[in-house]
């Protein structure tokens, strides 16, 4: 009786165990994302909506300046997305056959911003950074930041660029720079839009013109060496879809 009762004991945990095993394993399914650090905010809010529907799957965020986030990826950094700030971070991956092409799309734009601190009257365009008065530029390091790229490239288009060079200060990413900015420790600054309106202690100065500066594109894509393909498809899809547009909207960003 004792042996048999071992017996039923042992086929019945051997039972439980193929049904929860499994289980355990789905409910691990971890997507490492890595994106540029002006989508911090909307990935954010976008996370618990995203787990809710797919309680199997946790999401996992890796914020940084996209130069930096292509390097980690490069130097064999385990991730299944990344979504950049910038064509040129992306190109920099697929040039080196690191992303699964087919799976890579412009998903969102952006604009650039002049700001500045909300008590500051000297600065009206951006030509006035030429202003003797305006002595610190706060713009995100071009080597490796988007948004300082950008804001180089602006500065040129407004032919300002070679008299300003000597003010610039430069930040590791986006969210410096606005800070910079916010505590006053510069006179103005270059920033996404989408950064910019998320303080009340700095204002909007002027709007880049589009054609100042290369086009503003986020692209995103599945990294090669992902253990997930699928889900990683599956999230790139949920934030094209109209569900994820309402949030990115939200924030200033625009579906391209």
């Amino acid at each position: 009786m004792k042996k048999f009762i071992t017996y039923l004991f042992v086929v019945t945990l051997t039972f439980l165990c193929s049904i929860t095993l499994p289980l355990l394993a789905q409910s691990s399914n971890e997507l490492t994302v890595s994106a540029a650090g002006s989508l911090t905010r909307v990935l954010e809010e976008i996370k618990p909506i995203y787990e809710q529907k797919n309680p199997e799957i946790k999401l996992v965020y890796n914020f940084g300046a996209s130069g930096s986030l292509q390097q980690q990826i490069e130097q064999g950094a385990p991730v299944d997305i990344f979504f950049s700030a910038a064509a040129k971070q992306m190109d920099g991956l697929a040039s080196k056959n690191l992303i699964i092409p087919e799976t890579r799309r412009d998903l969102l734009t952006n604009d650039l911003v002049l700001i500045a601190p909300t008590n500051l009257a000297t600065i009206a365009s951006f030509e006035d950074l030429t202003k003797s008065e305006v002595q610190k530029i706060a713009i995100g390091d071009p080597a490796s930041v988007p948004a300082g790229q950008y804001a180089e490239e602006t500065l040129k288009f407004y032919g300002i660029l070679e008299e300003v060079k000597d003010r610039l200060v430069y930040g590791t990413n986006v969210t410096q720079v606005l800070t910079y900015v916010e505590s006053g420790n510069v006179d103005a600054g270059m920033v996404f839009l989408t950064d910019a309106k998320t303080t009340e202690k700095v204002k909007i100065v002027s709007t880049a013109a589009p054609e100042s500066h290369s086009p503003i594109v986020y692209p995103i894509a599945i990294i090669k060496d992902s253990k997930q393909p699928e889900i990683a498809k599956e999230f790139i899809d949920f934030l094209a879809s109209s569900e994820g547009q309402i949030v990115f909207n939200k924030y200033g960003f625009k579906l391209k």
